[in-house]
């Protein structure tokens, strides 16, 4: 069984935004921190509210039906699509804020659930398998590394130990490209996984979730976490570390800004450190 984190913090004495920060990581944060330091900057130290997008909620709720889905075989219940219909349909009614689907909400809520029911069908996981984790939340002391608390959610572990976690995307992944993409958040899980539980995982698996018209699956596996990826992980870390000290919140220009929620914002920075735009 994979430890809980203890949560016996006391909200009256949380530490500053920056300052929590460095007690903490998670493969969220590096991720976003190594895309761009201040989109890193006004998501979690200023913690700018930005209205949910069409693609996050659409995510969102097919990765809470999965949730359900594992839990039922975690409790040893049978498979009943229409309970998993219900779980749909309340999780795809509960948007936070305003939405703009741009008038394609039904035709997504659609593609929503083929997607689901293309998994259910294809899913490489059979229906008597256990799994040893579902949505538990983990943590790894590495200040024996010089480095911050790493805290993060495992999707799934599989039976034996094999860590997966659920994409959906718009289009099929190359295999190498989807690896080297995900690559921080896979290892992040494989260190939480070996401080949980004391072994080295069996693998590692990407289920790409692909939501076209004719929905597909795509699997994408991996061996457990090497010794270089570790290496390369914890480098990663560090440098995260040191950014947070310098108050190194600078943007990097590039395709990823095509998305980016902040994009207002950082078109009005001007160079300034730790304040707003």
């Amino acid at each position: 069984m994979i430890a809980l984190i203890e949560n016996g913090a006391n909200p009256a004495v949380a530490p500053a935004p920056l300052e929590r920060l460095k007690q903490t990581v998670s493969a969220s944060r590096l991720n976003c921190w190594l895309q761009c330091r201040l989109k890193f900057y006004f998501r979690y130290v200023l913690k700018l509210a930005k209205p949910k997008t069409a693609a996050l909620h659409f995510g969102s709720v097919v990765h809470l039906v999965l949730q359900h889905w594992n839990l039922t075989r975690w409790r040893r219940q049978p498979f009943e699509i229409e309970k998993l219909k219900s779980v749909f349909a309340t999780g795809w009614l509960e948007q936070e804020g305003v939405i703009d689907w741009e008038g394609e909400e039904a035709e997504q809520k659609n593609i929503a659930w083929l997607v689901l029911e293309k998994y259910f069908t294809e899913t490489p996981i059979k229906a008597n398998e256990m799994p040893e984790a579902v949505e538990v939340p983990v943590e790894a002391d590495l200040a024996a590394h010089g480095l911050p608390m790493l805290i993060g959610i495992l999707d799934l572990v599989r039976a034996g130990g094999r860590i997966v976690d659920f994409k959906t995307a718009g289009k099929t992944p190359d295999p190498e490209m989807a690896l080297h993409q995900n690559g921080v958040q896979l290892d992040c899980y494989s260190v939480l996984y070996r401080e949980a539980t004391g072994k080295r995982e069996a693998g590692r698996e990407l289920h790409h979730l692909i939501k076209t018209k004719s929905p597909k699956l795509v699997i994408t596996p991996t061996g457990p976490m090497t010794d270089g990826q570790q290496s390369r992980l914890f480098r990663l870390m560090e440098n995260y570390v040191a950014g947070l000290e310098r108050e190194d919140f600078v943007p990097a220009p590039g395709f990823g800004c095509l998305g980016c929620e902040f994009m207002a914002e950082c078109r009005s920075w001007h160079g300034g450190r730790s304040h707003a735009p």
